[in-house]
């Protein structure tokens, strides 16, 4: 694959640091969450990568309804993505929860989340590795 975009950044000091993207505009403060023992005063990985699953979902569902010629515009994409003991380590799972617009019919809507996940570079990347559940709302 020829990468198109390639987006760098660096995370110091692990889960209690900071991490700063190479062009400055993200550049936050890391921290625990309180339900694993942290104080919660900054954000996590997990919350990092629910937001740029959730974005990118949503671009391909873009995609998808525009080469179905539906309108979803107006769609959300929350991930839900929760972490926990897996073996010797730590695992990840996701939700995708889309809420589509009401002029959007339930097997119609159900059929572009399922192709939009065959086509998100999030999906495509973490499919066989992880668990991912779609709701459609």
């Amino acid at each position: 694959m020829d990468a198109l975009y390639t987006a760098t950044a660096t995370a110091t000091h692990g889960r209690e640091g900071r991490a700063v993207s190479s062009d400055g505009r993200i550049d936050l403060p890391l921290a625990m969450p309180p339900e694993m023992g942290g104080d919660g005063q900054g954000t996590n990985p997990e919350q990092l990568f629910a937001a740029g699953y959730a974005a990118c979902f949503g671009s391909a569902l873009g995609l998808v309804g525009r080469q179905a010629k539906v309108d979803v515009s107006d769609a959300a994409v929350t991930a839900e993505v929760g972490i926990g003991k897996e073996g010797e380590g730590f695992g990840l799972k996701v939700t995708l929860r889309v809420e589509l617009p009401d002029t959007v019919d339930e097997a119609t809507g159900r059929k572009l989340v399922e192709t939009a996940h065959q086509v998100c570079p999030y999906s495509n990347a973490t499919r066989g590795n992880i668990e991912v559940t779609l709701v459609v709302e």
